[in-house]
């Protein structure tokens, strides 16, 4: 048998382009860029993806803006965006009145929400995300191979509330 090693460059090539395409696989030139600290719950959306847009870590213009009005934004090309070591393949979110974000046609989950979609099975995220501290929803999008972890704002909401009662009762 013959061998090609042009041919052979050309198939391992695209495989690793496919694997990479994927998250499966990641350049060896570049540096991840872990967001797990800012998963915390304890942030807004402008927070936490007005940096990553102005950074350029993500594009500007959502890739996709669902009924409830959660923006999805695309990671730009050689990103390489992680959430507890997994592939970031989306940046997830909302903040009403807020112009960086686009509303969707039906009611919106809340003031403001955020998160993202990882290359990774359920059980796998949530554990590295419980391991964290964190009180993000962890939801499957694709099983055994996508999964969204969600701040909804509802630790601002608890948040707000204490320091409105906390000042409406000091008079």
């Amino acid at each position: 048998m013959k061998n090609f090693p042009l041919a052979r460059s050309i198939t391992l090539a695209a495989v690793a382009g496919v694997l990479g395409s994927l998250g499966l696989v990641s350049p060896g030139t570049s540096q991840a860029h872990p967001l797990e600290s800012q998963l915390d719950c304890q942030s807004s959306a402008h927070r936490f993806v007005a940096p990553l847009r102005d950074e350029r870590y993500i594009d500007a213009t959502p890739m996709r803006v669902e009924a409830n009005s959660v923006n999805a934004f695309k990671p730009t090309h050689g990103s390489d965006l992680t959430a507890y070591g997994f592939r970031v393949y989306a940046v997830l979110g909302y903040e009403h009145g807020d112009a960086m974000f686009k509303q969707g046609s039906g009611q919106p989950i809340n003031d403001s929400a955020y998160g993202v979609v990882v290359m990774g099975s359920k059980d796998n995220v949530e554990a590295r995300v419980r391991e964290a501290g964190s009180t993000a929803v962890v939801h499957e999008v694709v099983p055994m191979l996508m999964t969204a972890v969600f701040c909804d704002g509802s630790a601002l909401r608890n948040t707000a509330g204490t320091i409105q009662a906390d000042a409406s009762t000091s008079h």
